[in-house]
């Protein structure tokens, strides 16, 4: 007697049952993905991420028994004729570490650490200017200026910001622990640690691949002759965080201050001086 093998599989019937399960599912996932990506992106992750860089530095610190901090810079574009460009460029933040090896101010990246990249959509800036660098003495520079300072007229403030060396001015900039957890002001020079070094260098070794950041000695007045709003300034207690589609349009518009920016002044995030903490402004 020949017995006839049930045959597997699914019915057009079932078949069409599955895709329509699966379509309905995928059009319920893709606007929670949507979600997630937008939260990533968002000012509030940046904040967040923002916060656990400063609890890094801040236990870094005590654990070294050395000034260590949190740096705030473009990468560069290798190759580009523009290679930092403020608008286009992705910004990171990399832990830096005193080296009096270095000069008195010097500052370097902690060995064994690597820059962590902010989200694409939005920039962190100290929303401060510096014209005149001190070499000297970086905490006290010859001229420093405040976008939002009160008696700047809004014509005033967009002229400080005109430049796109001095996007690169006020989106470069660091905040810095002591040995004793506590947040300090302090002159900056960030530098090489080596020749070879792949995070901070010359602006020729940086172009030919060997580092990601310009070293901070590229401004109006020294040796090299260049204006990339690079050089030593003090160390922040604060900072904002901006969307750069918005900037960007308001950057070349002329009106980077008046048509966006000022609507952040009062939105600025500082860091307590004992717990290191990110707090709202009074």
């Amino acid at each position: 007697m020949v017995t006839r093998g049930r045959q597997s599989g699914l019915s057009l019937t079932e078949m069409a049952v599955v895709v329509a399960v699966m379509a309905l599912l995928a059009g319920l996932t893709l606007p929670a993905v949507r979600m997630i990506t937008e939260s990533f992106e968002s000012g509030d992750s940046a904040t967040s991420m923002i916060s656990s860089a400063l609890a890094s530095a801040r236990a870094l610190a005590a654990k070294e028994g050395h000034y260590v901090g949190v740096r705030f810079q473009m990468a560069c574009n290798y190759g580009s004729a523009d290679p930092l460009n403020p608008l286009k460029a992705s910004q990171y933040m990399i832990l830096i570490m005193h080296d009096a090896s270095i000069m008195a101010s010097g500052y370097r990246v902690v060995e064994g650490t690597k820059p962590m990249k902010l989200p694409d959509s939005i920039g962190v800036m100290d929303m401060t200017i510096v014209p005149d660098r001190n070499i000297v003495n970086p905490v006290n520079p010859t001229v420093e200026t405040r976008l939002d300072d009160p008696s700047l007229s809004s014509a005033a403030a967009n002229g400080l910001i005109d430049e796109r060396h001095e996007l690169v001015d006020t989106t470069t900039f660091s905040i810095i622990f002591s040995p004793t957890g506590k947040l300090v002001t302090q002159g900056v020079r960030v530098r090489r640690g080596s020749a070879t070094d792949n995070v901070f260098n010359e602006n020729t070794q940086v172009d030919a691949g060997v580092g990601m950041f310009y070293q901070d000695d590229y401004f109006l007045g020294s040796s090299s002759g260049l204006e990339l709003g690079l050089g030593p300034e003090p160390s922040r207690n604060r900072f904002v965080v901006y969307n750069k589609v918005e900037l960007k349009s308001a950057f070349e518009a002329g009106a980077a201050w008046s048509n966006y920016l000022v609507r952040l002044a009062g939105e600025a995030s500082y860091i307590n001086p004992h717990t290191g903490t990110i707090i709202a402004k009074d």
